[in-house]
C-alpha cells in the first residue's frame, strides 16, 4: 500500500513533528518495551528504519512508512503512508508481528487504534540530541532483541558524533543560521527552539538566529530582520532540487536581503532527511553542515 503525499503536506507535517518536546534521555532504556515476536516489524519513522537496517535486522521488516527513504533498499519495503497520517488498516494490512513507530506518530486517532489493536506497538522517543541518538539506537536493539548489536552501533555512533562536534569546538565567532522550512505566498516559516533543525545546527557549532518560540512558526519581516542570519538552511528531498530561481526569489524577499545572509547570499540545502533525520547518518550530517558553516574553520 501505497500514499501519496504531497510536498506541502510532507512540510506542514514535518513541522508538527520536529516541533514536538522531546524527552529525557537519562533513563529510556529501563523504558523501553520488548517485542515477543519481533519477525515481521512495521518500522514508521525514517530514523527506526535507517537503525534497523545499521543493525543488520532488515529481514525483520515487512513494511515501513514515506519517510523511510534510506538505505535505497528499504524502498523496497510495502509503504504504509506517511507517519503523521497513518491509516490503522494500512499499517494492519501487513499483518505485522510488531510495529515499532518514532513518537510523534499520527493522527492521535490512528495511534490510539493501533495501540488497542492485537499487534504489540512500541514508541520510541525522539530526542534531537547527541545522547537522543544514541539513546534511540538502544532502545530500537533492545525493542529487537538484540542489545548487543546495539551497544556496538551505539558506541560507534557516538564516536562519529563526538568527533563531528570537535570539527567546531575551536570555533571563535558562531554562525547565526536561520533555518527556513517554507516560503509559501512569500511568508518565512522557520524553525525556533527544541525542533530537529535548531538540534543539527547547535550540533555543527553554530547559533539558531530564532529564540523566541519552540517549533515552526511564520516569522514576520521585522523578526527576520532582528534574527540577523550570517546563513540562510533549507532542506531539500531526496531525489529532487530546488526550482533555478528560487535562490533569487529567496534573497529578493525584502526581510531576507536585509540581513547579512542576505547581503553576503549565503544559502545552504541539504537532503530534509539526512539532515533532520537524527539517526546513525546524523555525525556525517553534522560534518557536512559544519563544513558549508565554516569552510577551513572546521577543525582547526
Amino acid at each position: 500500500m501505497s500514499i501519496f503525499v504531497s510536498r506541502r503536506r510532507m512540510l506542514v507535517g514535518l513541522a508538527a513533528f520536529s516541533a514536538m518536546p522531546s524527552m529525557p534521555v537519562a533513563s529510556l532504556a529501563e523504558e523501553a518495551a520488548v517485542f515477543p515476536d519481533p519477525s515481521r516489524i512495521a518500522s514508521i519513522g525514517g530514523s527506526l528504519t535507517e537503525i534497523i537496517f545499521a543493525l543488520g535486522e532488515e529481514t525483520k521488516l515487512v513494511a515501513r512508512d514515506s519517510t523511510s527513504t534510506y538505505p535505497p533498499a528499504a524502498l523496497r519495503l510495502p509503504d504504509v503512508g506517511y507517519m503523521r497520517q497513518l491509516s490503522p488498516e494500512g499499517v494492519l494490512s501487513v499483518h505485522p508481528s510488531g510495529i515499532l513507530a518514532l513518537q510523534g506518530s499520527g493522527p492521535r486517532e490512528a495511534i490510539e487504534v493501533l495501540k488497542k489493536a492485537s499487534v504489540p506497538y512500541v514508541e520510541i522517543p525522539d530526542d534531537f540530541t547527541h545522547a537522543g541518538i544514541v539513546a534511540k539506537v538502544r532502545l530500537v536493539g533492545r525493542a529487537l532483541g538484540v542489545e548487543d548489536k546495539a551497544e556496538r552501533l551505539a558506541a560507534q555512533v557516538d564516536a562519529e558524533l563526538d568527533a563531528a562536534q570537535r570539527l567546531t569546538a575551536n570555533v571563535g565567532e558562531r554562525k547565526r543560521v536561520l533555518f527556513i522550512l517554507s516560503m509559501q505566498g512569500g511568508k518565512i516559516l522557520a524553525s525556533g527552539s527544541r525542533s530537529a533543525a535548531d538540534g543539527v545546527i547547535s550540533l555543527a557549532g553554530a547559533v539558531n538566529a530564532i529564540a523566541g518560540y519552540e517549533g515552526y512558526k511564520q516569522l514576520t519581516d521585522e523578526a527576520a530582520i532582528t534574527a540577523r542570519p550570517d546563513v540562510i538552511l533549507m532542506m531539500t528531498r531526496a531525489g529532487s532540487g530546488t526550482h533555478g530561481d528560487f535562490d533569487a526569489e529567496l534573497f529578493a524577499h525584502p526581510a531576507i536581503a536585509a540581513t547579512p545572509a542576505g547581503v553576503q547570499k549565503r544559502l545552504i540545502k541539504m537532503d530534509g532527511a539526512y539532515l533532520l533525520g537524527f539517526g546513525p547518518r546524523t555525525a556525517g550530517a553534522v560534518k557536512d553542515l559544519a563544513h558549508a558553516l565554516y569552510g577551513a574553520g572546521a577543525g582547526n
